[in-house]
């Protein structure tokens, strides 16, 4: 299983967004997105080391297969807080103002 994990309220805010807009534009594609970010967290749970630190407090970036879009997360020592999930093309103060 891994090493729990927690998504905060503006994750999950980003999550949801991006979810029903893949699904009114192209039906299907929602749930695919959904299953793209939950096999990432999987594998971000198995070895949560794997991705490189790319900002301060140990913040680490995965990419979401077949979507521009990355999970960004910091290791605590219990518990993966997931604390954006956001496009790659956006402006990366958004997600570092989460920190």
């Amino acid at each position: 299983m891994g090493k729990p994990y927690i998504i905060t309220p503006q994750a999950q805010r980003d999550f949801d967004s991006t979810y029903w807009w893949y699904e009114e534009h192209y039906q299907g594609l929602g749930k695919e997105f959904a299953r793209c970010v939950d096999a990432k967290i999987a594998e971000i749970q198995r070895i949560p080391e794997q991705f490189q630190i790319i900002y301060k407090d140990g913040v680490r970036r995965a990419l979401v297969s077949r979507f521009p879009y990355s999970i960004f997360y910091v290791v605590k020592p219990e518990v993966l807080s997931i604390f954006a999930i956001q496009r790659q093309s956006r402006n990366p103060n958004l997600w570092k103002s989460r920190v």
